[in-house]
């Protein structure tokens, strides 16, 4: 059975793979990125849980990281601002993921041009993930 960190984690990516972006999780940057873009899901660390006792429980806020990558020509920027407009519309579709996490929040991208030598610039961001959600356990 998985468990709680690795359940929200899948349930973030399968919330995202209806994008128009290839969406990947944990994978290395390909040599081509797809006209549509391309999101690379990073586990990111759950950091040091909050804890309540009686029953014992560890509230964690979990930072994952979306990588996202454009390199769409003389559309870069507005195809760029797309991808992180429909990324912003996905999670707040469901907040909880399905009644998964207590919350969903994503922080404002950090963008930075990347220039590929013989090739359109890349645009890229990381987008943190920060995901509330409560074990009975560290390890659970």
């Amino acid at each position: 059975m998985p468990t709680t960190r690795e359940t929200v984690l899948a349930a973030l990516h399968a919330r995202l793979q209806p994008l128009a972006a290839l969406t990947l999780r944990d994978a290395v940057l390909p040599e081509r990125i797809p006209a549509a873009g391309l999101i690379i899901l990073r586990d990111g660390q759950p950091g040091e849980p909050e804890v309540t006792l009686s029953p014992l429980r560890y509230h964690y806020q979990h930072r994952a990281e979306l990588e996202v990558v454009v390199q769409a020509g003389t559309g870069r920027a507005n195809a760029f601002d797309s991808l992180i407009a429909a990324i912003g519309t996905a999670l707040e579709a469901d907040r909880t993921l399905g009644g998964l996490c207590d919350w969903v929040e994503p922080e404002a991208p950090a963008s930075v041009d990347l220039p590929i030598e013989g090739a359109a610039a890349l645009k890229a961001a990381v987008i943190t993930v920060v995901l509330h959600y409560t074990t009975a356990s560290p390890l659970a």
